[in-house]
């Protein structure tokens, strides 16, 4: 991709266009009729309206060319260059281009996705001067920023790693028990590549977690531009970001995944909090890693990046152990506060009242009577899962899904967590008009209910999904809960992502089962994250009087996993998982891609994936390597019916990456040209991070 001058002497110019599209690949076109708009210079990453079909289309420019395999008769002119110069920095289109490329994704819609809702009309690139709550200016010299806070010797030993790095490419996995002081580490090398003039870059898993890091930043940088990126703005909020990143203005970005794409005149720095996180995987449409893109975004801007987390991914983790990444320790908490103790709670032969079982009842009794905060942790929303007939056994499932509708209590209804279907709740049976109609199983609703009935003198607060719905809802409460007052809290995994809660000393997590019997391959790793991660909101405050204590009740207190992480540590387990991946060839020792397709009739998509699995034998004949890689299926997927879509897959693992992107590239091509595939939706993900 080059910048070339282009003017009315100038020979034919071919204009190699990115057009938002379902088809993987660019489309030509010549200079507009009216080269008044046509700047002397035309840049790749400029805009320009297209004619494209019987449509005006906004795309992105990729080259300027003097060849095209278009004959002239049907070369279109464009209608409009819209950008004199190009709003993308040339690195970072090759980075979205390589993207879009490596993750077998129609380059056009992928750009196209990547770009602000702002520009992808006929909009100039204008950015409002006034303040707004996307972009936090600097305050006045005079206020004070919060010193630095006094490190350990771990700590100051990762903070020197890293800014040694300077503007140099760097990956660093910064890999610290929860508590561990890694914030401060992150504000102390953001404050050193600041006073070099650059910018930084900060992403965050979820927008819950995006305020209280604006908050700490303010504190610690008062006379510093920080811009806000996240989902939860109007495209005229992110757009005022980005322009302000890309020009500048501001010296942080802070954001959730979409943000690793914002364009930054002075990259100095990148740093991704809790990399684990699956929140960092887009699990549709345009399916990029964040975190992968980071790394390889901070190699070819030459600057370090940071990968944080107390529980590291087992692919961050396997490429710190092989000298890949630098990994640095942090393996205890600063000052005063301990870790939690942890003990299991066998449930197998126990009665349990909505899930809790009497000692745990009596533990939170304890803490809270003690005027500490108490955090029950269940990754389930709803009142319970599942509606039951006593009498003939019958349950609510839902007509478009897989899957069983759950009851919710406030208001009452059945709702479907997979594609959002309602119904209202049935008050006899629609098998044999029974009338005993039973909540079986626990969610959120259900044990806030419970503590409510128990400890009718403390304040029981829900944090799930339904509970936050409103805007500023969830702020409202997580600053409630910073007070301090004693309180019961009961979330999902929504309190399990880095907050940062002094005054919890019990955790307590329901049910540690459902990851042991996964069916997907990284079912125990994430369950040991989760636990992990919600353990650590326990015992975090400066102080020996609020230790931390946490409460596993499970039904297989004798699994060797759980035996294992609860004895030795998350990093014991992950070595143990490590070794059965290398063993089955599983990442992060292979590669791995599938290929979904659904359609409304169940018979479609396993015709399509066996058209395909042929053409797929077809290419690996005719590859030097073609015998290493693997294909499994066409199976159904896990959950076979989802939002009235019948699901299949297939599946591909090759111990070489490039192998299977040659692969993958070639045959998207020729899976395009398949008439089978106009009945069908289809789509591949690469290094799929959900397998169900």
């Amino acid at each position: 991709m080059s910048a070339r001058p282009a003017n009315a002497t100038d020979p034919i110019a071919i204009l190699r266009v990115a057009v938002p599209s379902p088809l993987r690949r660019s489309f030509d076109y010549t200079l507009p009729t009216d080269r008044a708009t046509v700047p002397q210079v035309l840049e790749p990453g400029i805009r320009l309206r297209v004619p494209f079909g019987n449509r005006e289309l906004t795309g992105i420019l990729l080259e300027v060319s003097d060849t095209t395999n278009v004959s002239a008769d049907k070369l279109k002119p464009a209608i409009e260059i819209l950008d004199q110069t190009s709003l993308i920095p040339a690195h970072l289109l090759k980075l979205w281009c390589w993207a879009a490329r490596y993750y077998q994704h129609p380059i056009g819609d992928a750009l196209h996705t990547l770009m602000p809702t702002g520009l992808r009309g006929k909009a100039q690139a204008g950015i409002k001067k006034r303040k707004s709550d996307e972009v936090l200016p600097g305050t006045s010299e005079h206020d004070h920023p919060d010193r630095d806070g006094e490190l350990t010797d771990e700590q100051q030993q990762a903070r020197d790693a890293v800014c040694s790095a300077g503007n140099q490419f760097q990956c660093f996995l910064l890999d610290g028990v929860t508590g561990s002081g890694k914030t401060e580490i992150y504000l102390q090398v953001i404050s050193e590549t600041l006073s070099r003039g650059r910018q930084v870059l900060v992403l965050v898993p979820e927008i819950s977690l995006t305020p209280q890091t604006v908050t700490r930043f303010r504190q610690r940088f008062p006379q510093k531009t920080i811009a806000i990126m996240h989902s939860g703005l109007t495209p005229r909020q992110r757009l005022n970001a980005w322009l302000a990143a890309a020009r500048g203005d501001a010296d942080i970005v802070i954001g959730t995944r979409s943000a690793i794409f914002t364009p930054l005149a002075r990259p100095g720095l990148i740093v991704i909090d809790e990399e684990h996180d699956g929140s960092f995987k887009q699990q549709d449409g345009f399916r990029y890693s964040a975190r992968d893109l980071g790394v390889i975004r901070a190699q070819s801007e030459n600057i370090p990046i940071v990968l944080g987390s107390a529980t590291p991914s087992l692919e961050s983790l396997h490429n710190a152990l092989t000298g890949r990444y630098q990994h640095l320790r942090l393996t205890r908490r600063p000052g005063n506060a301990r870790l939690p103790v942890t003990r299991l709670i066998d449930t197998g032969q126990q009665t349990l009242e909505d899930g809790f079982s009497p000692a745990l009842l009596q533990s939170i009794r304890q803490h809270v009577d003690k005027r500490n905060q108490a955090l029950v942790f269940i990754n389930r929303r709803g009142f319970a899962p599942v509606l039951q007939c006593r009498d003939c056994g019958w349950t609510a499932e839902c007509r478009h899904c897989d899957a069983r509708m759950t009851l919710h209590r406030t208001p009452p209804h059945l709702r479907c967590h997979h594609c959002e279907r309602r119904e209202p709740v049935h008050q006899h049976c629609p098998e044999c008009q029974g009338k005993a109609m039973l909540a079986v199983g626990i969610g959120t609703e259900r044990s806030e209910a419970l503590l409510q009935r128990h400890f009718p003198d403390i304040r029981v607060i829900r944090v799930d999904r339904d509970a936050t719905s409103r805007k500023n809802e969830l702020d409202d409460l997580l600053s409630e809960i910073n007070r301090g007052e004693p309180c019961i809290l009961v979330g999902t995994q929504m309190l399990a992502k880095g907050h940062h809660f002094p005054a919890v000393t019990l955790v307590a997590v329901l049910d540690a089962d459902s990851g042991l019997f996964s069916a997907d391959f990284r079912g125990q790793e994430f369950m040991a994250q989760l636990l992990v991660q919600v353990s650590g909101r326990a015992g975090r405050a400066d102080s020996a009087d609020r230790a931390g204590e946490v409460l596993i009740q499970t039904r297989h207190s004798t699994h060797q996993s759980l035996q294992t992480l609860i004895n030795q540590g998350y990093h014991a387990l992950a070595e143990q998982l490590l070794s059965e991946r290398r063993l089955a060839d599983m990442p992060p020792f292979s590669a791995m891609a599938i290929l979904r397709a659904e359609a409304l009739n169940a018979s479609v998509p396993a015709q399509f994936l066996g058209a395909a699995r042929s053409l797929i034998e077809q290419l690996l004949a005719q590859m030097p390597n073609g015998h290493q890689v693997q294909v499994s299926g066409p199976l159904p997927a896990p959950m076979e019916k989802r939002a009235n879509r019948y699901r299949q897959q297939l599946l591909l693992r090759s111990p070489q990456r490039a192998d299977l992107q040659n692969l993958l590239t070639v045959l998207c091509q020729q899976l395009e040209q398949m008439k089978s595939q106009r009945n069908v939706r289809w789509s591949v993900d690469v290094d799929p991070q959900d397998m169900i």
